[in-house]
Formats: C-alpha cells, structure tokens, sequence
C-alpha cells in the first residue's frame, strides 16, 4: 500500500511538472509535450497532478478534452480504487 501511494504521488508529481514545462515551451514557441502524452500520464494515476497543473498554470484550461476530460478520468479512478477497497473489505 505504501508503494502505491509513492508511485501515485511521483505520478502526479510528474504530471504537475509536464503541465508547466508545457506551459513555458508554449510562451516560448518551443516544442511542446503532446497532449496524448499528458492524457496517458493522467489515466495512468496523474490526474489530480494534471488538474492542479492546469490551475497553477492556466495552461489547457480552454480545452474542453482537458477541462473535462482530467476531472472525468479522475472521477473513474476514485470509483475504480473504491470498488477495489470496498471487494476487498466485505468480500476478501
């Protein structure tokens, strides 16, 4: 348990980081992280990392694939680790 919760918190911490050095390579017409590569981080556990990197950074906030696509996969994260918590206290 203690791992998961590291690797979800370097996770989202790597998110954070790819969203403002996306943002400055945006200011500076430098080539940017692809968006797929953002999604893949939040699917993959960075979601809150990404929603707070939008925030912190007004970056993507225009988008509606990241204003509502970042929250929705979180959303269907918290859902999934509930179903999982909840099978493996009443069931296991």
């Amino acid at each position: 348990m203690l791992y998961f919760a590291l690797y979800l918190l370097i996770i989202n911490i790597v998110l954070f980081a790819a969203m403002g050095i996306d943002k400055y390579k945006a200011i500076h017409g430098l080539w940017r992280i692809p968006e797929k590569r953002l999604f893949t981080l939040a699917i993959i556990g960075g979601s809150i990392g990404g929603i707070l990197g939008m925030q912190c950074f007004r970056h993507k906030t225009k988008h509606n694939s990241f204003r509502y696509g970042f929250p929705a996969i979180l959303v269907i994260q918290v859902l999934v680790l509930g179903a999982f918590f909840a099978y493996r206290f009443f069931v296991a």
